[in-house]
């Protein structure tokens, strides 16, 4: 990208930002589409997939990640200043358009392979209640009556419940499968407290692991909702110490330190205690919530020294593109995957005939299924560029 692209995409920054809130909005939207578009599922980086439990990779962070900002532009909206307003249609209608939102992504599919698919026996009958938008929408209204009801150390003492409760029920509370055996304390695929609630609560059908055994359960289920608020929250209380900090350049730089250091203990508490309490995203542990908060914290502390402080901005300046469009941006990549896996070409998927035929003999398995991901990621960027020079941002 030359200099004139990156001096446009700075003079059209919306007036009044924060701009490094902006780039890690971006950085995350940007990093979710990349890993859920590679080429070909066979074929993926480990840096670019989930754990397949246990444990965390770069990709397990992204989601994390935007929950983190969610609850600082909910801080950031309001100014140095400003008090939070009463809740009501605005945050209202923002939650239930994100979450309709994540039901038509849900219903958004049609094998035209099978002669004798049934649309709305797989995609309506079956619909998936929980998933990422859905997530967003639930932990959004709730982090905003929290912030309206609850003094800073009444959102510390929620975060902390909201992180520790969820897994206590998962240790403590027994729960008992179809055949009639008793389960305590299980934190195995398939077989968890949360698993159990998911499947008797929302069905198997509707479950993202619908066939697992012997619970079917969602990595985006209800009681795992919980420890995500206490992400967002961790994001409002990093929020909540810019809005009490001086504007001068000392203080601005003190409080990139604190965020540094706070992130930094939190990733290494949350490191230590894997042992006792397993890092795992699907059950959003405790020990999860510590690592993928002390990563955001230290990014935005990174992010907002680069570039609200030392105003080194062209380097990274095409994330804005995607910050300020970031569910646009979702949305787009949402349909146009799944369009690639609808239309049919020869005996497999225009996606798989793309990969197949073009980025598979150019690079190779995995450096081509990756090529895949970035040239999708490519041509999103044009789509929202397009958006950002016209000053369209699309607020749900």
């Amino acid at each position: 990208m030359g200099p004139s692209h990156v001096q446009r995409i700075l003079a059209q920054l919306p007036p009044g930002r924060l701009m490094s809130v902006d780039l890690l909005r971006g950085l995350a939207i940007a990093a979710m589409v990349l890993v859920n578009n590679p080429g070909s599922w066979s074929y993926v980086y480990a840096p670019l997939a989930h754990a397949q439990w246990h444990g965390w990779t770069p990709t397990d962070v992204i989601f994390p990640l935007f929950l983190f900002v969610v609850g600082l532009s909910i801080v950031l909206a309001r100014g140095k200043n400003g008090a939070f307003p009463s809740v009501g249609w605005v945050q209202w209608s923002r939650a239930l358009k994100l979450y309709g939102l994540g039901l038509f992504l849900a219903v958004f599919f049609y094998n035209f392979r099978d002669t004798s698919y049934s649309w709305f026996s797989d995609r309506i009958e079956g619909v998936r209640w929980m998933g990422v938008l859905q997530r967003i929408a639930l932990v959004y209204i709730a982090v905003c009556y929290l912030v309206r009801w609850l003094p800073l150390r009444g959102l510390v003492v929620t975060s902390l419940f909201c992180s520790l409760v969820p897994w206590l029920l998962m240790l403590w509370v027994p729960y008992q499968a179809e055949s009639g055996e008793v389960f305590l304390g299980q934190l195995e695929f398939g077989n968890h407290f949360s698993a159990w609630l998911d499947q008797t609560l929302l069905g198997s059908a509707h479950l993202y692991y619908g066939d697992a055994r012997p619970f079917a359960f969602d990595p985006e289920g209800i009681l795992t909702t919980f420890p995500a608020i206490s992400t967002c929250l961790l994001g409002v209380l990093a929020g909540a110490m810019w809005q009490n900090s001086a504007s001068d350049l000392p203080a601005r730089e003190k409080l990139a330190l604190r965020w540094l250091r706070a992130g930094g203990s939190m990733l290494l508490i949350g490191q230590l205690m894997h042992p006792l309490v397993p890092i795992n995203k699907a059950l959003w542990s405790p020990s999860f919530v510590l690592v993928t908060a002390g990563v955001s914290l230290m990014l935005l502390a990174g992010l907002y020294y680069l570039v609200d402080i030392r105003e080194r901005r062209r380097a990274v300046a095409p994330l804005l593109v995607f910050g300020v469009n970031a569910i646009a941006l979702f949305m787009l990549a949402g349909v146009v995957g799944r369009l690639l896996i609808m239309v049919p070409v020869a005996d497999t998927t225009l996606k798989g005939w793309l990969f197949g035929r073009i980025f598979q003999p150019l690079f190779g398995d995995y450096a081509g299924s990756l090529a895949f991901a970035i040239c999708c990621l490519g041509l999103f960027y044009w789509v929202m560029w397009q958006l950002y020079r016209r000053r369209i941002f699309w607020k749900v």
